[in-house]
């Protein structure tokens, strides 16, 4: 894939890199630091800016973000709500009301989690669903994407530039930072399924007696 990645970008400059970073966002498992610190690695050598490069990135950004937010968005509460009301809901042991608990404590926090996951790997492009679905403020997820995105892109872009053709090194090193957050999502997510059942398992024994 990254030599693909790298051909494309080659071919196409800073449309190619918006495309690509537009695609990642829908995509995660196509890596955005591959393309970003590349992205800063090609100014060494083409007429391409590190300030273009950072700019197409972010608009790459924000155009697949837009696209997973109306995914979410497509998913209401009340759509949420009639979906737990059913089969799935018996079968996931959740009803309709958790859903509103979900909505409204992502409508609390939701704008530092938006701005704080734009700057984290795998999550930073999922988390433009949650958003969608809790319908967050468009124009105010809009802002908060562009200031997260721009923060993760200038990082790698420059580190890219500084590495020159020992771009490579870089994306190795944010390879082991993206596992561990895979691990470490993949730990919470055990620990919230376990204490979540156990919850609801401690109120329906309540309910019986």
């Amino acid at each position: 894939m990254t030599n693909w990645i790298i051909d494309f970008m080659n071919q196409f400059g800073y449309l190619g890199i918006t495309f690509l970073i537009a695609l990642e966002n829908v995509f995660p498992p196509i890596p955005s630091e591959v393309i970003l610190t590349f992205g800063g690695f090609m100014t060494t050598y083409t007429t391409m800016t590190i300030e273009g490069v950072i700019l197409f990135a972010t608009l790459g950004s924000l155009l697949g973000a837009a696209i997973l937010y109306g995914v979410g968005n497509l998913l209401s509460m009340e759509r949420m709500e009639k979906i737990l009301d059913g089969k799935v809901g018996k079968i996931l042991h959740l009803k309709k009301e958790d859903v509103g608990k979900a909505y409204n404590w992502f409508n609390s926090k939701g704008k530092v989690t938006v701005l704080v996951c734009r700057c984290i790997p795998v999550i930073r492009s999922l988390i433009s669903i949650p958003a969608g679905m809790a319908s967050m403020n468009f124009w105010v997820f809009f802002l908060l994407t562009t200031l997260g995105s721009l923060v993760w892109n200038t990082v790698l872009v420059l580190l890219g530039k500084a590495a020159s053709d020992s771009w490579a090194k870089i994306v190795e090193k944010t390879d082991t930072f993206t596992h561990i957050t895979i691990v470490v999502l993949g730990v919470l997510f055990v620990i919230f399924v376990f204490w979540f059942y156990k919850k609801k398992k401690k109120s329906k024994d309540d309910n019986e007696n």
